[in-house]
């Protein structure tokens, strides 16, 4: 086969540190576009990036050439710089150590598209470490409460 092709699409999941509500819709209207920038220059090709105060959901398609660890870590690392660059009064800013990654097949990638978009609308009755934790329990991952949160 002379060409190496996929088509892998991801939802990241990550917070800020100790989930402080310091996003604000200021922040938001600024950083959310900026992660999709950072995405689609990695050639993670931006389906959705979205959020309230105290986390982020990323959908997007994962290169073939860049693992999802490095995609979580150029996405938390840049935009700490951009926002500490643009002045917002964050100076001890920390997203958390940690991330969620799950996989999205392509029939239902509009369907989370819209449960991004949705987000104020899904945290009136559940918080974020609900919404996670129904996550890890969707996807069957096995986790210890005393380290999926710093």
């Amino acid at each position: 086969m002379p060409q190496s092709l996929s088509h892998i699409l991801v939802h990241l999941i990550f917070s800020t540190k100790h989930r402080a509500p310091v996003l604000t819709k200021q922040i938001q209207d600024e950083l959310h576009p900026y992660l999709a920038r950072v995405l689609d220059n990695i050639e993670c090709a931006s389906l959705r990036v979205g959020g309230l105060e105290d986390h982020i959901h990323a959908l997007f398609g994962l290169s073939r050439t860049i693992s999802v660890a490095s995609v979580a870590e150029k996405l938390k690392t840049s935009s700490s710089k951009w926002m500490k660059s643009k002045g917002f009064v964050l100076d001890d800013f920390h997203w958390q150590n940690g991330y969620g990654a799950f996989s999205v097949g392509p029939t239902n990638a509009n369907a989370m598209v819209r449960y991004i978009e949705n987000q104020s609308e899904h945290h009136r009755h559940r918080t974020f470490q609900e919404e996670y934790r129904a996550f890890l329990e969707k996807y069957h991952i096995q986790y210890d409460e005393r380290y999926v949160w710093d």
